[in-house]
């Protein structure tokens, strides 16, 4: 009986499957339960930075700052944003965290472009970005914010890649995205940028599954490998290496599917599945933990508090 269990446990770990075939237990990975957000919320906009979590705004708190130390399991709450926003990106740099776009009021593109400063617990409103638009992406790559996609007026998308530089205090063109696309994660490994999945022109019922990669020394796009399930409105981290991919939502609901891409080998894998499927989330990584905030349950307006940490 034991010779059986070890040449069993020897085929379900991958030991005579070729690589990539069968997911191993340590690839599928484990969640656990931290503590939820004071309000419910979707299509935040959420970053690490200092080993805190913020999250930023969102239907139902176009204006709340909520923070979230992971050492102590407890979530505050920073000066409200200069304005309300929904479907914005965030990123974390120098020490500061950054609010860019998004919808303001109902469906209104927005150009606005907010820096807050955790010490001082200020905002400060910066230059605008050049192409107002809502559920578009940021990334940090090279100490200056690449910021791709979305959608502007009449929810129609934008192929617009703008960066701003801190250090000049200026925004300057690059190489649009060949798939122009909203509700789609961006983030940076490796010293280039990945834009995952997304919609077209607002519809979920017209997600991608497009993966595309941007080199910043040759200012070029090119495709990669399709994430294996097309989604949207979805939430992505690195870490490791990996591109981890979660949630997401459709007209038939929404996705707890976990997917990581490898950009050494160019292969996807599947991990243990959220505990709950949503869609408008945020992730971000803090000491090795992948943790997936807010975001609502059902296709639509549907909110949560949800704050489920993911651990390879």
């Amino acid at each position: 009986m034991t010779r059986f269990l070890f040449f069993f446990s020897f085929l379900f770990l991958g030991g005579i499957f070729p690589s990539g075939s069968v997911a191993s237990a340590q690839d599928l990975g484990g969640w656990t339960t931290g503590a939820p957000m004071w309000t419910e919320r979707s299509e935040v906009a959420v970053a690490a930075l200092g080993g805190k979590i913020y999250a930023v705004g969102g239907f139902g708190g176009q204006n709340e700052l909520e923070i979230y130390d992971p050492t102590q399991d407890r979530w505050g709450r920073g000066a409200p944003v200069p304005g309300p926003v929904h479907h914005a990106a965030a990123v974390g740099l120098n020490g500061k965290l950054y609010v860019i776009g998004g919808y303001s009021g109902w469906w209104s593109p927005a150009d606005t472009f907010y820096e807050y400063d955790p010490a001082g617990d200020r905002w400060r409103i910066l230059p605008p970005m050049p192409t107002a638009r809502g559920a578009l992406a940021a990334a940090v790559i090279g100490g200056k914010i690449h910021v791709i996609g979305g959608a502007g007026d009449g929810r129609r998308n934008t192929p617009a890649h703008e960066v701003y530089d801190p250090a000049t205090g200026k925004w300057s063109a690059r190489a649009p995205i060949p798939t122009p696309r909203d509700h789609l994660a961006a983030v940076a490994a490796g010293g280039r940028l990945y834009a995952v999945g997304g919609r077209i022109d607002g519809s979920y019922a017209r997600n991608l599954s497009a993966n595309e990669v941007y080199d910043p020394v040759t200012d070029r796009w090119r495709a990669l490998a399709s994430l294996p399930t097309a989604r949207s409105g979805i939430a992505a981290a690195v870490l490791d290496g990996r591109i981890f991919v979660f949630g997401g939502e459709s007209t038939s609901g929404t996705f707890d599917e976990a997917e990581s891409y490898d950009p050494k080998n160019g292969g996807w894998r599947a991990h243990a599945r959220m505990p709950t499927a949503r869609h408008g989330l945020g992730a971000a990584v803090v000491a090795g933990r992948i943790y997936v905030i807010s975001g609502g349950r059902t296709p639509g307006g549907s909110a949560s508090a949800l704050n489920e940490i993911f651990t390879p």
